[in-house]
């Protein structure tokens, strides 16, 4: 695996990880993935220690928010990447006496196939995580822990109380538009909680920052 860069975002916990694909004449090879490169590299030192169990292919239409998710027992952390089309990727931080708490990033994320590189978006363990596509659009992701059904819950992405101040203008707006508009969203992610309804609580106290998930 031939990572170029590995970057933070504006709340540097959530991280890139680009990697170059070879591309020729008949078109490109890349290895996506490799224990090893993410184990032993300097770029991605943050995940030393985190192990995948679990990977997840999703098909969306154009217009479609999925999100705001996230998971305890166990906690959930996404690698995510597009394989095709155009996802707009979203991370909001729900980590109680974090100095980021109920604020969001986003980071844009198309993919024609014809790039000379690829790249994953790492979300940890307590941010809720949410994909708005903006295109038909086929996407990947590995998960740091297994499914666990009645230990999952989310934050509505047409949330009032939402802080955006850490995101890039012109994404936020997207975002906000398509989750005022879109008819691509389940009910139980349009009526999920407020991010102060979910803090109110008491399974809130499964995600604390500087506690290890």
């Amino acid at each position: 695996m031939k990572i170029v860069a590995a970057d933070p975002l504006a709340i540097p916990d959530v991280r890139t990880i680009r990697f170059a694909r070879f591309v020729d004449h008949r078109g490109y090879f890349t290895e996506h993935f490799r224990e090893s490169d993410f184990q032993t590299s300097e770029q991605t030192a943050f995940l030393r220690g985190v192990r995948f169990v679990q990977a997840n292919e999703s098909f969306s239409r154009a217009g479609t928010i999925r999100g705001l998710h996230f998971q305890w027992n166990p906690h959930m952390g996404k690698l995510v990447r597009t394989l095709r089309g155009h996802l707009i990727d979203v991370a909001l931080d729900i980590r109680k006496g974090s100095p980021t708490f109920g604020k969001i990033v986003a980071h844009d994320m198309p993919s024609r196939g014809e790039e000379a590189f690829n790249e994953w978006i790492w979300v940890p363990p307590g941010f809720a995580h949410g994909t708005v596509l903006l295109e038909d659009t086929l996407i990947e992701y590995f998960c740091s822990g297994e499914y666990s059904p009645g230990c999952e819950a989310g934050i509505s992405p047409r949330a009032a109380d939402l802080d955006w101040s850490h995101c890039d203008p012109g994404l936020a707006a997207t975002v906000r538009d398509i989750a005022a508009s879109t008819s691509l969203m389940t009910d139980k992610d349009r009526d999920a909680p407020t991010v102060a309804g979910w803090a109110a609580d008491p399974r809130s106290d499964n995600f604390v920052y500087g506690a290890t998930p």
